[in-house]
Order: C-alpha cells, then sequence, then structure tokens
C-alpha cells in the first residue's frame, strides 16, 4: 500500500519544543487519516532544528464507499416536510427515494444515500492544509504580509505519496502562498542546495549525505558515543547529563563533538557552580578527572559543521565565553563569602514569603522552633538542629543563588563550611529541601531530618492555616511534595512521629502569627486604643508578643485544619503505597481507626485519627499479608456477612446491638465455643497491639475462622425468641469490635 512523506522545512525550531511539535505532527495527521477512513499501519515522526518531518505506511490508495439508508416522513405528509427530507438526502425529487410499510406507522420514505470513497490525495490535499493552520505551538509567529502562524517563518512544504516500489507523486495544495513539492534542502552551511527525493528511504539517505541527521535518536547516541570516546582519549570521564544531551541533539543537525578547557585555577569554584555555568551558558558538558574524582578543567562541546580548522576556532570561542563567566562565577563566590550566613539570614526579614504568613525571616522562626523540638526525638542536638535552620535559608539572597536559583542549599553547605560550621549543620542547609522528587535521596542525618521535616511541616501547616489547600490539579505551593518528601521521611528512615499534635501546634502558631501580624499593619494607636494596651517604650518585637497574647486562638478550627492535614496525609500515602503496589483500601481501613484506648482524646472524647506513618505501614504490611492466606480472605468473607445481618437488623429495630453477649444465653455448642474463643482472642489481640506487633495482631483473629464458620452453618441468628435473638446479634457484634480494633474491615475492597 502507498506510503506518505511530509516535511515542513522552516528555521530553526526551539529545541525545546521539537520533541512535542513532532509528536502533534503525527497525532494530526493520523487521526484524520482514520477518521476519513484511511487506517494506515505505522508512522513514525522526526525533527531536526530546522524541519518537521512524518513518515506514513500503508495507507489504502482510498476510502471505503459509504452507504447509509435515511428514514423519512409518511407517504403524504407536508410538502414542507418532504422538502426538507429532500434536502438533508442530498435528493433531487421525491421519486428517488424508496417507499416502506411499517404495520404500526403506515407507509414512509426512505433515502438510500451512497458516498463513493475519496482517493486518499484528496484526503492528504484537504488535511495537511487544515494541520498547518491549527497547529498547536506553545508560541508562533507571523512574517511578512502572510497570514500563517508558525513557530518561525517556513519556507518550503514536502508532500508525496505513492507505492513503496514505483513514483510518488506531489499531493498539490497551498498553504499561506507555499506551494507543496518534492523538494528539501540539506545542511545550513555545508550542504545548502535543494534536494529531491521520492520516499521515505531516499529522503533520509539524502538528507544524510547533505549533513543531516534526521532522527534526533540517532543525533543523541552520536553525541553520546563521540563524547565519551573523546574524553576517554584524555584519560577523563564525560559527565552524563540526559537533559542537556536531548537539548544538543535539538541544537544540531549534523553533531562534531569538540574538547576545549579553562583555566585550572577556576576548580576552586564548587563544582556544582562550574557544572551549571558552563551547561546553562554554552551547553556543553563537564568531565571528570578519575585520578582525583574532581571536576577537569577540561570540557566537551557539540558543533553543528565540520570546520575546515578542525574546530580550532569553534573551540576558543567557547573558551573565552566560559572564561568570562566563570569569572562572574568567581565574583559571586568570593562577594558571598565575605558575609557570614547569619548575616544574610538578617536579610530575609524584608523578603515577603507570603502576605498572610508573614516573611521569610517569620518562616525561618518558626522552623528553627519546631526543629529544636523535633531534634529530641531524632536523636539530634537541639541547639544545632535550631541553628541549622537559622542559617538554612540564608543563601536565598546570595548573589550565586540569585544567578543559579537551582543552587539554593547546595550554595548553603558550601558557605557553612567555609566559615568553619560543624557538618551536620552545613549538610542540613542542602539537605533540608530534599526530598525534591521521587526519585530523590531523602536527608538521613539526624539534625537534617529535623530541619527538612520542619520545613515542610511548616509549609503545610501555615497554607492549612489561612485555608489555602491544593484544589484538583493545582497546586502552586507544592504542598502534596511536601506531605510526600514528609512521608518518605518518616517510612525510609523507619521514625516514630506523631503528626496531630505537632501540626496542632504549628496552626495555632500560624494562626496567632496570621492574626497578630495583621494588627501590626495596622497603626500602633489603633492597636492600642482597640486592645487597651500600654505599649509605651516597647519594641515591635515586644508589641508583637502583646497581641499575641491578647489573641485567642479558635481551638475548634486549629483542631479542625490539623485533623484535615493528617487525613492530606492519608491521602499522600495511599498515592505513595499505590505506587509502590500496594492496596489503597488498606490504608483507609487503617487511618479509619481511632487510636488505641489509652491514647489522648480530643476534649469530646472522640478518638485521634492514626498519625504515626510508621505504625500505619507495618499495620497495613500485616494486613495485607493476612488477607492473601485463606483464613484472612474466608474471615473477610465472614465479617461482611455479619456486617451485613447486624446492618439490616439494626435498621429494623431502630438501635444499635452493640455489646457483649450473655454466657447464659448461650444455647449451641456453635455459638458458645464462638463466644469462648471471641473472649481469648480479643485478649491475644489487645496484647499485641499494645506490643505493636501488626503479625500477631492478625495470627490472633485467623484464629476465629473456625469458629465463626460453624457459627454460620449451625446457628439461626433469627430466632423466634427474642432475647435469644439479641444475644445472638450481640455475638456478631462482638464478632466486628474485635476484628476492628485490627482495621476497619467494611472499608476493605474485594
Amino acid at each position: 500500500m502507498p506510503d506518505l512523506l511530509l516535511e515542513l522545512f522552516s528555521e530553526e525550531i526551539p529545541a525545546r519544543m521539537q520533541a512535542r511539535a513532532a509528536e502533534d505532527l503525527r497525532k494530526l495527521v493520523t487521526d484524520g487519516l482514520v477518521e476519513a477512513g484511511l487506517v494506515y499501519e505505522g508512522a513514525k515522526a522526526f525533527a531536526t532544528p530546522r524541519r518537521l518531518a512524518l513518515n506514513v505506511v500503508g495507507i489504502p490508495a482510498k476510502g471505503p464507499d459509504l452507504r447509509e439508508e435515511r428514514k423519512g416522513p409518511r407517504v403524504g405528509s407536508p410538502e414542507k416536510a418532504i422538502e426538507g427530507f429532500l434536502r438533508g438526502a442530498g435528493l433531487a425529487s421525491i421519486d428517488e427515494a424508496r417507499i416502506e410499510s411499517d404495520p404500526k406507522k403506515g407507509e414512509f420514505y426512505v433515502a438510500v444515500i451512497e458516498k463513493p470513497g475519496r482517493t486518499a490525495e484528496e484526503v492528504i490535499a484537504e488535511l495537511v492544509p487544515d494541520v498547518i493552520r491549527r497547529f498547536p505551538w506553545p508560541k508562533s509567529m507571523r512574517w511578512g504580509t502572510g497570514s500563517l502562524r508558525w513557530v518561525r517563518p517556513l519556507h518550503s512544504i514536502l508532500c508525496v505519496f505513492g507505492p513503496e516500489t514505483e513514483d510518488t507523486d506531489v499531493v498539490p495544495f497551498e498553504v499561506d502562498g507555499i506551494g507543496s513539492g518534492r523538494t528539501t534542502r540539506g545542511h545550513r552551511f555545508m550542504a545548502p542546495g535543494e534536494i529531491e527525493v521520492k520516499r521515505f528511504e531516499d529522503y533520509e539517505k539524502k538528507l544524510f549525505d547533505a549533513k543531516v541527521v534526521l532522527d534526533p535518536a540517532r543525533r543523541k547516541e552520536m553525541i553520546r558515543a563521540d563524547a565519551k570516546n573523546l574524553a576517554f582519549a584524555q584519560g577523563l570521564d564525560l559527565v552524563e547529563d540526559e537533559a542537556l544531551l536531548d537539548e544538543v541533539a535539538g541544537l544540531v543537525e549534523w553533531p562534531i563533538v569538540l574538547m576545549g578547557e579553562f583555566d585550572r585555577d577556576f576548580l576552586e569554584i564548587p563544582p556544582e557552580v562550574i557544572r551549571l555555568t558552563i551547561r546553562a551558558n554554552q551547553k556543553c558538558f563537564v568531565v571528570n578527572d578519575p585520578a582525583t574524582g574532581s571536576l577537569s578543567n577540561r570540557f566537551v562541546l557539540v558543533a553543528n559543521l565540520e570546520a575546515e580548522d578542525g574546530g580550532r576556532k569553534i573551540t576558543e570561542g567557547n573558551q573565552r565565553v566560559i572564561a568570562a563567566r566563570l569569572s562572574d562565577a568567581r565574583f559571586f563566590w568570593e562577594q558571598d563569602k565575605a558575609t557570614t550566613l547569619a548575616d544574610h539570614a538578617k536579610k530575609l526579614r524584608s523578603i515577603v514569603f507570603h502576605e498572610k504568613l508573614g516573611t521569610q525571616g517569620d518562616r525561618v522562626a518558626r522552623i528553627a522552633q519546631l526543629s529544636r523540638e523535633l531534634a529530641a526525638g531524632l536523636g539530634a542536638s537541639g541547639d544545632r538542629a535550631f541553628l541549622a535552620a537559622r542559617l538554612a535559608k540564608a543563601d536565598l539572597v546570595t548573589e550565586m543563588v540569585g544567578e543559579f536559583p537551582e543552587l539554593q542549599g547546595v550554595m548553603g553547605r558550601y558557605y557553612a563550611f567555609a566559615e568553619g560550621r560543624e557538618a551536620d549543620v552545613a549538610n542540613a542547609c542542602r539537605d533540608h529541601y530534599k526530598p525534591v522528587g521521587q526519585g530523590d535521596a531523602v536527608p538521613t542525618e539526624p539534625v537534617s531530618i529535623a530541619v527538612s521535616l520542619a520545613d515542610k511541616l511548616d509549609m503545610l501547616s501555615g497554607f492549612w492555616a489561612i485555608d489555602e489547600k491544593p484544589t484538583g490539579s493545582k497546586d502552586p505551593y507544592a504542598l502534596r511534595r511536601a506531605a510526600l518528601g514528609i512521608i518518605r521521611i518518616v517510612l525510609e528512615n523507619g521514625l516514630r512521629v506523631r503528626l496531630l499534635p505537632i501540626l496542632r501546634e504549628q496552626v495555632e502558631r500560624q494562626e496567632r502569627q496570621v492574626h497578630s501580624t495583621a494588627a501590626l499593619n495596622q497603626a500602633i494607636d489603633q492597636a492600642v486604643a482597640t486592645l487597651g494596651l500600654d505599649l509605651s517604650g516597647k519594641t515591635e518585637e515586644e508589641i508583637s508578643d502583646e497581641i499575641y497574647r491578647h489573641h485567642q486562638v479558635d481551638p475548634a478550627r486549629v483542631a479542625a485544619a490539623a485533623a484535615d492535614l493528617v487525613a492530606f496525609f492519608a491521602d499522600r500515602l495511599k498515592v505513595q503505597l499505590r505506587e509502590q503496589g500496594a492496596r489503597h483500601d488498606l490504608v483507609d481501613a487503617v487511618f479509619a481507626l481511632g487510636r488505641e484506648a489509652g491514647s489522648a482524646a480530643g476534649a469530646t472524647g472522640t478518638p485521634e485519627p492514626q498519625d504515626d506513618l510508621l505504625m500505619i505501614l507495618r499495620r497495613v504490611e500485616a494486613l495485607g499479608a493476612f488477607l492473601d492466606t485463606e483464613d484472612g480472605a474466608n474471615l473477610l468473607a465472614a465479617y461482611r456477612r455479619a456486617a451485613n445481618i447486624l446492618r439490616i437488623e439494626e435498621k429494623k429495630d431502630d438501635r444499635s446491638h452493640a455489646g457483649e453477649a450473655s454466657r447464659e444465653k448461650l444455647v449451641e455448642l456453635a455459638e458458645a465455643t464462638l463466644y469462648e474463643r471471641l473472649s481469648a482472642v480479643t485478649a491475644e489481640v489487645d496484647a499485641a497491639l499494645e506490643a505493636e506487633d501488626f503479625a500477631a495482631a492478625m495470627t490472633a483473629l485467623s484464629q476465629l475462622r473456625a469458629p465463626v464458620d460453624a457459627f454460620f452453618d449451625h446457628v439461626t441468628v433469627n430466632a423466634d425468641d427474642a432475647a435469644l435473638r439479641e444475644n445472638r446479634l450481640r455475638l456478631l457484634s462482638q464478632i466486628r469490635a474485635t476484628m476492628d480494633r485490627v482495621a476497619d474491615f467494611s472499608r476493605i475492597e474485594g
């Protein structure tokens, strides 16, 4: 069957847009072909800096013929109805319609509409111009006097169609004065002449001969292999950068790999700065010296042509630019070190973090206080955690981070070491941002853990306090990522952390600050007049403290916000566990439990939600293992049977049947056996939960399978005797209550 080759040749397409544009071209064209009834065999799109290309193979030469029967009005209908029917069906007269009979509706007209299939050339000639005109570029432009919008000026359109063994034909059409043809051009400098092509194989080979590598994946692998070989020849190792490799492959049509160097004195700058400077400004790769394990003063660049001098001038030009940029970086490095982190941190007081949550300085103060509180439970020094938190955000105001924001934290660590800070304090400056993504490592040092948790908990509690939570797909402050970060830190470090009391305290702090800041923004005399305070001779900080004392936080609002945050963590934990292959319903079943008897409860006596993430995970794992056994699956079925009976009977009786069954009213052997076993198992379950041995609790539950099965086989729950029925319903209630000590089995699916 025939194939289609399409190329859209233009000025340089930005590298970041090429892959998406190639995929959009493939989808728009192939969707249009399928919609027209032309089902193809395969399609592949390509992109270079100056062209988008598409090869679609196995397209039928002609679309299928269509036959449609359209039902019309009854025979004898008004003339207007018949005229409308003729227009819609495309008939010249009613004589062209067929008359059919229906026993109920009588005789009516039927039009038989037959449409011959369109040729593929007709479909393509109509489809491609439409695709070009509505192409979804993120940014586009007009040029000259035309109305067409394209990412850069479009110069030519190659569009040929035909069998792979015969000559192909140009599919004729025009877009904004640009007619289709069968010519393209090679490399801008090394082979700028026109090239006439017939089909894809011919097209790809002739482009390669004209110094254009069509496939971006091939260009990428050429660059990778040549860069590694060139580095190896110099006794160096290439520092691979996949994102940079993708970008550079989109900047060249004929990649030529070269090596340059810079002054060794620049190696005194932190390696992350060197790498980012070279990457951001010149799109070059850095290399490591395996003898030292650190950066070499060499770099790898990729040119777009084979220069007569072997690339010497290209390399020298890149070296000059890189030397200038590294000089700037060294200046920033020295300037920043001249000021201590503590002095840098003072500038955070004038930077607004959020209009309702105060300045970055306010935020740092909260993080430092919480870090000190968390440190004790993490085996960290409270003073060191407090100091690390005070310094952690200081690099945000440095020249280096102002130039390269992605180095926040990294530079803080270098500056901390430069001024002689302890390693755990310096590392916390870098690691408190972690994890920044799914593949990033979590902090493992106690001080770093304390500051990282405090940073993320403050972020979450603050936005919950002002009721700016994530909604749908919108999460402008990355609060979901912060919650997942906390979950990963806790689970991967095996930490026991009670979230609810921490969140309550933090929400209350945020509430107080929000309201006190609003008060401070008013005139001091208004605050004095309103609150009747004697503020004479006091500093602004003392005034703030005074307002804190007079502002009464609503305990119910704080409790509700903290509980809602715990529920948010439950949702994030379900996402985390689902990605690891766990069942989200098991997480629901565990989170639905209140904390065990004896734990703190709210003022109303309502049990607090599960908030110890590590224990939740261990309980979920034990529950999943239990339900995978035959005993677990059968006991779950028995639980549902008992719960369904209770639900029906409690609705009928309009009351609960909770409570303990009476031993004296047990008549059947099966119910007496179940009663005795329930008492023993309940005690074993409670002991196992107290010891946090969830596997043992599940093992204890498995002992109920046989007596529960026997009970349902031999005992009639809804006995005629009301007292007997009540006692048996209570026995079912005890089954439910005992199993619900481990998890809320009603929430388990399947």
